[in-house]
């Protein structure tokens, strides 16, 4: 008799939790997974160069000095131009060389490097710089480049993400509208963003005008440009089926 309780009982509750189980089942909503896109383009609003101040001596202070004497005669000048200055680098190393003759690597000195990335809204105070440091002794110029600045990439950021998603929407309410649904509320979304921010012309300045036969009118300020920056967010949404 008590077996008999007992199987009655252990019936009754699978079929209580086979109940639970599919009422949770119905209540659970019924999803549409999509993807959205964006596609616009940013203004590059900015130009910058590296210049770099690199100087060997015996003596390690003596290098040391001698390159931050440099850098702080820059800084000076540079606070007379409406540009950003940032330092991307700062060592001091020993520094050998391979004399072929004696057939072994023999100490130089040294070598402390210091580098300013110099950026500015116009390409003519750019020029500016280089005509002012260019081809100074232990000065070195490079990487000229032209980017879109952060303040002006992220409001065109934020609206072609309100964009990616709103196009996920319409696809799916597009989807749903097959079998006679529509998209209900977002119940997740992830998203990842990109482009190329930065552009580096093919320029030809005068990055050591003292070994060149060029006058101060050479280079017509303004005349190259970059292409507007490529901007893409790509978005994964999961809508309710209503």
């Amino acid at each position: 008799m008590k077996e008999k309780t007992a199987g009655i009982l252990a019936i009754g509750l699978c079929v209580c939790v086979l109940g639970v189980w599919g009422i949770n089942r119905l209540a659970e909503p019924r999803t549409i997974s999509v993807g959205g896109e964006c596609l616009t383009s940013a203004p590059k609003d900015r130009t910058a160069i590296t210049i770099r101040v690199s100087v060997v001596d015996k003596s390690a202070a003596k290098s040391m000095k001698l390159a931050s004497q440099k850098v702080a005669e820059m800084n000076e000048y540079l606070k007379t131009l409406d540009v950003q200055v940032q330092t991307s680098e700062f060592n001091s190393y020993e520094k050998n060389e391979w004399n072929r003759t004696t057939q072994k690597s023999e100490f130089v000195g040294i070598e402390t490097n210091i580098a300013l990335d110099v950026s500015a809204k116009s390409i003519d105070t750019i020029e500016t710089v280089l005509t002012k440091f260019a081809g100074q002794p232990d000065v070195f110029v490079s990487n000229l480049r032209m980017f879109t600045s952060a303040e002006t990439l992220k409001p065109i950021m934020e609206s072609c993400l309100e964009t990616a998603v709103k196009n996920a929407r319409e696809r799916a309410d597009a989807l749903a509208a097959g079998v006679d649904k529509k998209a209900g509320k977002m119940l997740a979304v992830s998203y990842s963003t990109g482009g190329s921010y930065t552009v580096r012309p093919t320029a030809n300045f005068r990055m050591a005008k003292a070994e060149m036969a060029m006058d101060t009118a050479s280079y017509a300020g303004g005349a190259i440009t970059g292409k507007d920056t490529e901007v893409t967010v790509n978005v994964s949404a999961i809508f309710e089926i209503k």
